[in-house]
């Protein structure tokens, strides 16, 4: 989708019978929109399949536990993205630790 001249990825969804496209705060930024704001967009088919980026310490653990790896991979982009979200948003090493072996256990389940 771009908006404004600020391409981005999102995903078309329907809601009440409309077909919707979220915008998250930081790409209403980008693109100099606010929420409620009626504007055209351009949307283009992205047939590039998602992907996430893992970060080098969640890797490291999934490597030490085969079943939390193999459900992590088997996730869609969503919910990788989902525990990617809340790990990249600790604010302490603590805090980031705590949550890498949280999600390593929830997903060994």
């Amino acid at each position: 989708m771009t908006i404004n001249g600020h391409t981005f990825r999102s995903t078309v969804a329907v809601l009440g019978g409309r077909n919707l496209v979220g915008v998250s705060a930081e790409n209403r930024s980008a693109a100099s929109v606010s929420a409620g704001d009626v504007l055209g967009v351009e949307l283009e088919l992205d047939t590039a399949p998602r992907e996430v980026v893992v970060p080098a310490d969640l890797a490291a653990a999934l490597s030490r536990d085969a079943a939390a790896a193999t459900a992590f991979e088997a996730l869609s982009y969503s919910d990788k993205s989902r525990y990617l979200i809340a790990i990249d948003g600790a604010k302490t090493v603590e805090t980031r630790q705590r949550r890498i072996a949280k999600t390593v256990a929830e997903l060994a389940r």
